[in-house]
């Protein structure tokens, strides 16, 4: 029953069904919230911001007019669109109306297009009046028989055998032996109320609210006592239940919790055929006027009393909300708005929510405190709305909607002490926010002031972020935790002496236990949690045949914590003074954990210190109040020793120090002047780090002349030992030649003279290549480049036949340039992002080992899913920057998800180094069709989007996009790691299984094996004088290789290179359509004929047995799985 602005004719008294029941205007206002919502898109613009702006200031008159209605002397042709006009109307001056929403829009909107975007998202959630009429015709039909329905003879409360087998009382009888007496009346009238009448009900889900008033001769003097009036009203609907079942008129008749209140059933009623999902008449069942069942007892009921004030006022809040709408357009846009707002937070339903009704109420308060006026747009009642919930804590200091004092009435005071939100309706009596916890208003409260600081950024894209990016807690809260077996919280009430509470509740333990369980976590996490907030219990609807839901089936109730990023992963809990009176109270909270410890500013304080000895246990461990899942990182990383971030941290310790040495180094014809590291590692982003490692030299074959190792063939292949790039810059010198070949001369003289200098000068283990030298270093292998910075330019001549030189872009002058350019820039930004953000990294690698695991690992670089992860920190609107690896994980896959990549470029400004974004996207969008399929920009990179120039093609962008499979599993968090990197391999044509033995990076699969095998290395980091190690070498990738060298042509190939034991082959459709026979064709191809001539159509048998020679003793099989070959 929600309510918002009228229809245009002025403020009407409440529309009463009787012969008709077509509204003829004014407002109504209901209890409880609507079930309304927008439906979300991709978090990409829509359309480019230039062309509109720019249309609005060279032709104000028509932009204004694309939304609103024709001019005086526009014609409009049937069935043509728009209204064309005449040359003068076109170019008329504009009025002074329209001068004053160019205004608005410049400094209200800051664009036109968000103007534009907001008009149209109105017209889309409104109602239209074809099926208003519909609507209406069926609110006649049940009009009429309500009216039909007959009476029954009085009987006990307790015997219900009147009512047949088919239908259930729609509540919770417990006890069941109640006194009392009860007899059906058909009612004496029925009101159509809420937001229907007013207009402001949205789309996608219509529901009307209809209250039915329950005469008063079935009422007793004595019904305020043991939840009589509730039983009473339950009957009541029970046996309405029964009738209308009968009716083909209804395609469905339901039972529901209003706002899942047990206390409140409601009848829904849907309409038969294809307009069952039109609309869903909500009966609320009412007492009449004057009929007092409120109950004053010891000890006090307030929420008791309130849940049955609720059902006596809906009458006078229609009046007031009408009275509020008259007059008023600007509401009905400003409540269709906020309604999608909340929506799309996941706030408006279930019980304790922030509902449509309650958005209704609350912007007449603003209205009636003159904090808006009727003269306001949508917009602006949006606005005014979200300023008020940022600045007010209702929690705190509560609002009413009285208008004059009244002595008898109770005060704000008085209601804080019995509820934790309050805002009082009209009657004084009635809290509109009973049910609320403090918890939820406080969340709802952050979502305002976040919303407030996007709409007032001009960089951020405010309509498709607030108004239609959904908001769920999996991804709005850095920890997320479920509470499963919800009955549990009855025994918790008896402990925690909530017991009067409990009976306030009508045993509702859910309700009772729940704002005292976010107290704990809130006080337990003070200072360290930024917002601790929980889910809406929520019920759903059931069959009238059905019994009422007990309690206990709201299902899991989660909870959400949103930390401070400073705080996040400290290890202590600092308490008060020693000798004030407050230490008292922390030492009675943490027990045993708080002792008394001094700090470096010389007090004594009582503090609380958690044990952690790596960064996975500072960050998922125990914190005293509750244990945080954090069982999706770790099983995904597979590492005994927690996640990976020492091994990185010391990874880079050793490359400082490799550095420091490569400066210092003495003998050098030129100095080095920059040296910058590249691998991933160095940027905290590796999946699986390296590991100091030693070979063991009997799994190999020593060439001790070479000082070499070669692995034997009867061992398993060695373990993988990546080696870690490092770019080092030599300073100019007019020495250095002009030509590309004598550079590469001069720069293997450099690689050879740095391995002799670092073995001389600080005994390190080093073996020179042309192309680089390697060096053995704390168990690391670091692969040194030297770079000179014009050999690219000097790559990038090319003669003309004239004889003319000139600059061009060539393939070996691009890789050169990305290498010793743009990686390290990228490699240092990110690092400084890892810096800011301590979850980056490992956020980096929980998505590159998602990547990875859906068999994608050679179709999309490591730098493209790295920039993908740092746009969610830097652009993370609504959220706020991800404090956890596994909600920025679910972001990643949600940004893959709905990112409109055909239509929109993703713009990653990292330092801050872009202004332009709007040229980018312009120009984005006049070369579509020239560009890759993902289009990544950045500062150094705004048009050509280098990380993405290959890779992924258009033939695999498909599978990199989360499957429905993946939603599915994601939709059951918390779920075994493992089921969400499982990659789905019915898609494929073909797999070919590994042999375990020669899979060097085994141990890193997903499904981590058991048992694995000897792969001759060991971990050590102190060995100084040994053979160097196998560096770089997985046969599994040369195989690859090898494959799509052959076969490329015929095929895709896909393989998870962290251990993966399938390689999974996709057939291209168009090579196997038949081809002309051509001798210098026939490579895979056999000879066959096709009507009467000869045609080369692959030779898939062949081929298949080609996959196992290519690979043999490492393919263990080929498992050919659709015959998708055949001709």
């Amino acid at each position: 029953m929600g309510s918002g602005a009228p229809r245009p004719a002025g403020g009407v008294a409440p529309h009463v069904v009787t012969g008709s029941t077509r509204a003829c205007g004014g407002g109504g206002g209901g209890h409880g919230g609507e079930a309304e919502a927008a439906a979300a898109s991709g978090r990409g613009d829509r359309r480019p911001e230039g062309d509109l702006g720019r249309a609005v200031l060279s032709s104000p008159r028509r932009a204004l007019r694309r939304a609103g209605s024709p001019p005086p002397g526009a014609r409009r042709v049937a069935g043509r669109g728009p209204p064309r006009l005449g040359r003068a109307e076109l170019y008329k001056p504009p009025t002074s109306e329209e001068l004053s929403q160019l205004k608005e829009t410049e400094d209200l909107f800051h664009s036109s297009l968000l103007r534009l975007q907001i008009e149209e998202l109105l017209k889309e959630v409104t109602l239209k009046e074809t099926k208003k009429k519909k609507i209406d015709a069926f609110l006649h039909e049940i009009n009429s028989l309500l009216s039909a329905i007959p009476e029954t003879p009085e009987t006990e409360l307790t015997d219900q055998a009147w009512l047949p087998k088919g239908v259930k009382v729609p509540f919770l009888q417990v006890p069941f032996s109640v006194k009392g007496r009860f007899r059906f009346v058909p009612p004496t009238e029925l009101k159509v109320v809420g937001s229907y009448l007013l207009g402001t009900c949205i789309k996608p889900e219509i529901n009307v609210d209809v209250a039915v008033t329950m005469p008063r001769e079935i009422f007793q003097d004595k019904d305020n006592l043991n939840q009589r009036y509730h039983r009473k009203r339950a009957l009541y609907l029970a046996h309405i239940a029964q009738h209308f079942s009968k009716e083909k008129l209804f395609g469905s008749v339901k039972f529901a919790y209003m706002n899942s209140n047990h206390l409140k059933p409601i009848l829904l009623l849907r309409p038969q055929g294809k307009d069952e999902k039109m609309v869903t008449v909500r009966l609320h069942a009412c007492p009449a006027p004057g009929r007092d069942c409120t109950q004053s007892t010891e000890p006090p009921t307030p929420h008791y009393n309130n849940s049955i004030l609720c059902d006596t006022v809906l009458l006078s809040h229609l009046q007031f909300l009408s009275s509020a709408a008259t007059d008023f357009p600007g509401m009905k846009d400003g409540l269709a708005l906020l309604k999608v707002w909340l929506n799309q937070r996941q706030l408006s339903k279930g019980l304790g929510s922030f509902s449509g009704f309650l958005a209704s109420m609350l912007v007449a308060y603003l209205l009636m405190k003159r904090k808006i006026v009727k003269m306001m747009s949508g917009y602006q009642v949006l606005r005014s709305t979200l300023q008020f919930l940022a600045t007010t804590d209702l929690s705190v200091t509560g609002i009413s909607l009285v208008k004059d004092a009244d002595a008898s009435l109770p005060v704000l005071d008085d209601f804080h002490q019995a509820f934790e939100v309050v805002f009082v309706d009209p009657s004084g009596l009635v809290n509109l926010c009973a049910d609320m916890t403090a918890s939820k208003y406080h969340q709802v409260q952050f979502e305002a002031k976040r919303s407030m600081e996007i709409l007032d950024d001009r960089m951020v894209d405010g309509f498709q972020v607030l108004l239609m990016t959904a908001k769920p807690m999996l991804r709005a809260f850095d920890h997320v935790f479920h509470l499963k077996h919800v009955s549990k919280l009855q025994g918790a009430c008896k402990k925690m002496q909530l017991l009067n509470e409990l009976m306030d509740r009508g045993g509702n333990y859910v309700a009772a236990a729940l704002p005292f369980i976010v107290s704990l976590l809130a006080r337990g996490l003070a200072g360290r949690a930024l917002l601790v907030a929980h889910s809406l219990p929520e019920i759903p609807e059931w069959p009238i045949d059905a019994e009422p839901p007990k309690h206990k089936d709201v299902g899991p109730l989660m909870f959400g914590l949103l930390f401070v990023p400073e705080f996040a992963a400290s290890l202590l809990e600092k308490g008060p003074q020693a000798d004030h009176p407050e230490a008292l109270d922390f030492r009675t909270f943490w027990g045993e954990k708080s002792e008394l410890r001094r700090f470096q500013d010389g007090s004594i304080c009582e503090a609380v210190v958690w044990e952690a000895d790596t960064v996975y246990q500072k960050r998922w461990g125990t914190r005293g109040c509750v244990g945080v899942t954090g069982a999706l990182l770790a099983p995904a990383m597979s590492l005994v020793s927690g996640t990976g971030e020492e091994a990185m941290v010391s990874v880079v310790c050793s490359y400082d120090d490799l550095s420091r040495k490569l400066w210092n180094l003495k003998g050098l014809p030129l100095t080095v002047t920059a040296v910058q590291g590249v691998h991933p590692a160095l940027r905290y982003t590796d999946v699986f780090p390296p590991i100091p490692m030693k070979p063991i030299y009997s799994s190999y074959n020593r060439i001790r002349t070479k000082h070499l190792l070669l692995p034997l063939e009867e061992k398993p292949c060695p373990a993988y030992i990546a080696p870690l790039k490092i770019v080092c810059h030599m300073e100019g010198s007019g020495q250095w030649p002009q030509d590309k070949g004598a550079i590469k001369r001069i720069k293997a003289a450099f690689h050879l003279q740095l391995a002799e200098l670092l073995q001389q000068q600080h005994q390190l283990v080093c073996r020179p290549a042309v192309t680089h030298t390697d060096v053995y270093k704390d168990g690391y292998v670091f692969r040194l480049q030297v770079a000179y910075h014009r050999e690219t330019l000097i790559l990038k001549e090319v003669v003309t036949p004239e004889g003319m030189l000139k600059y061009q872009d060539t393939e070996e002058s691009r890789q050169l340039e990305l290498e010793t350019l743009h990686l390290p820039y990228l490699t240092s930004s990110l690092h400084g992002l890892q810096q800011q953000h301590p979850v980056f990294g490992s956020t980096c690698r929980l998505a590159k080992r998602w990547v990875s695991a859906q068999l994608l690992s050679n179709n999309i670089s490591e730098e493209c899913v790295d920039l993908l992860v740092a746009f969610l920190f830097l652009h993370p609107a609504p959220f706020t920057p991800p404090s956890s690896p596994q909600v920025g994980f679910l972001r990643f896959l949600d940004l893959l998800a709905t990112f409109d990549w055909k239509n929109n470029p993703l713009i990653v400004n990292l330092n801050a180094g872009l202004t332009g974004e709007q040229a980018i996207k312009n120009r984005f969008v006049a070369a579509r069709s020239r560009l890759p399929v993902m289009f990544i920009a950045t500062p150094k990179d705004q048009w050509s989007s280098m990380w993405t120039q290959e890779q992924p093609s258009a033939q695999v962008s498909w599978v990199l996009c989360p499957c429905p499979v993946v939603a599915a599993r994601l939709g059951r968090f918390p779920a075994p790691g493992a089921m969400v990197f499982r990659p789905p391999l019915e898609f494929y044509d073909v797999l070919i299984h590994l042999n375990p033995t020669q899979i060097p990076r085994h141990l890193e699969s997903v499904d981590r094996p058991l048992k694995s095998f000897s792969r001759g290395v060991v971990k050590n980091s102190t060995s100084v004088k040994i053979l160097f190690p196998v560096v770089d070498y997985d046969p599994v990738q040369c195989y690859l290789q090898e494959l799509r060298d052959a076969f490329s042509d015929l095929a895709l190939f896909f393989y998870d290179k962290h251990g993966g034991e399938v390689i999974a082959v996709l057939w291209k459709p168009l090579s196997f359509q038949p081809q002309p026979f051509k001798v210098s064709s026939m490579k895979g191809r056999m000879v066959t004929t096709l009507n009467s001539e000869l045609v080369c159509v692959p030779n898939v048998e062949a081929i298949l047995e080609d996959f196992e020679v290519l690979g043999e003793g490492l393919v263990k099989s080929v498992e050919a799985r659709t015959e998708k070959w055949t001709i």
